[in-house]
């Protein structure tokens, strides 16, 4: 193999997929990126196994061929170069890439690309054709309310639905939901109902920057995965086996009190609440009182306790369409919710202090979040 191409696409390149590089595994070859070279550009690739990102990048290709090299060593070496061309030339016998880059001239070995995991080549036809800036905001709103927690995978996944041309998806993680619906250029002439790692969406996220371009979706039958193609990006992930809880029940049909607040102010107010709430459980306090008398604005008592810290109130005003209501959250979850909402007003609709609240953004019905209460104590 011997490839020239310039240093700042090769750093481009192997950033989009040195996220795909298994840390900690037990084979060496997964600590690795393939490099190699395809119909006159450059193809990088990378995976644990469970994720896998390749993208392609302008070269010269003057000799074909092919070879895994560390990805840590790797990136670091091509980033610490100058921006000026860089040419890679592999020794076959000894598996060594020379790597040559203005004055500078580095050896690295390398495991031969036989012993790479194999990387799906699916069929294009029949892609759902995904809009990137709408998909990209979808993974924004929904994946952060995903679980970490190994012991429920199925939580750890976006349930995505695609009926037609709508697309629905929707994350919980046992204390809250989050739930974002869009529409599709195209109809789709299958449904689909798969579970993919809140981890794959948000890289995906991450590598579809050119908003242009649509993304395109395949999953292959009978392969467990899902693959995503953005312009010489592609991202393939195993999908999560499971029955994704039914969360159209979790989701209030009703509420006593609907309380609109400007999106800003609350949010800076769960802020100043939150850095008393995190010395305890994140417990934070909303007192919904409804007007007094015409004259008088109803108004929002977000208040938090630390034992140690001491306390925070911040009244916010309000529109207070009900009664009042006293009600706790966890602050950080109302935090990171009002944090994806891009309306200037949202409503906040609540029954009862031990009932879950429901968030939406006012004008925009594709968005809702639902966030259990916590114990007032």
């Amino acid at each position: 193999m011997k490839v020239t191409l310039l240093q700042e696409n090769l750093a481009r390149g192997l950033s989009i997929v040195s996220r795909a590089v298994s840390p900690r595994s037990t084979l060496p070859v997964l600590s690795n990126i393939l490099i190699a070279t395809d119909e006159g550009r450059l193809r990088l690739s990378a995976t644990n196994l469970e994720l896998g990102i390749t993208c392609w990048i302008a070269a010269r290709v003057d000799e074909e061929g092919s070879t895994t090299v560390p990805s840590r060593t790797f990136s670091d070496l091509v980033n610490a170069m100058p921006n000026d061309q860089v040419q890679l030339t592999l020794d076959v016998k000894t598996q060594s890439l020379h790597v040559k880059g203005g004055t500078s001239n580095n050896d690295i070995k390398c495991i031969d690309a036989q012993e790479f995991p194999p990387m799906p080549t699916p069929e294009m036809e029949g892609a759902v054709q995904l809009n990137v800036a709408d998909f990209k905001e979808m993974i924004h709103q929904v994946a952060f309310a995903a679980s970490t927690d190994e012991a429920r995978p199925v939580l750890m996944g976006v349930l995505m639905n695609v009926e037609k041309d709508k697309v629905t998806m929707a994350a919980a993680d046992g204390f809250r939901l989050s739930v974002r619906k869009a529409q599709l250029s195209q109809s789709v002439s299958q449904p689909i109902n798969i579970i993919i790692p809140a981890r794959a969406l948000n890289e995906l996220a991450r590598v579809a920057s050119d908003a242009e371009e649509p993304i395109y979706m395949v999953v292959p039958k009978q392969r467990g995965q899902v693959l995503f193609r953005v312009k010489d990006v592609e991202v393939v992930s195993q999908l999560i086996d499971g029955t994704f809880p039914d969360y159209h029940q979790i989701i209030p049909r009703n509420y006593k009190s609907r309380t609109l607040v400007s999106t800003a102010s609350l949010l800076k107010a769960c802020k100043q609440a939150e850095i008393f709430a995190r010395e305890g459980s994140n417990v934070a306090r909303l007192d919904i009182k409804e007007s007094k008398g015409e004259m008088q604005p109803s108004e929002v008592e977000i208040s938090a306790i630390s034992e140690e810290t001491g306390k925070n109130e911040t009244i916010v005003e309000a529109t207070v369409d009900g009664g009042s209501v006293l009600i706790a959250f966890n602050v950080k979850f109302l935090r990171e919710a009002l944090e994806v909402i891009k309306t200037p007003n949202v409503a906040l609709e609540t029954s009862a202090a031990n009932a879950p609240g429901v968030v939406r953004p006012v004008g925009d019905d594709d968005f809702l979040h639902v966030i259990m209460p916590m114990h007032l104590g």
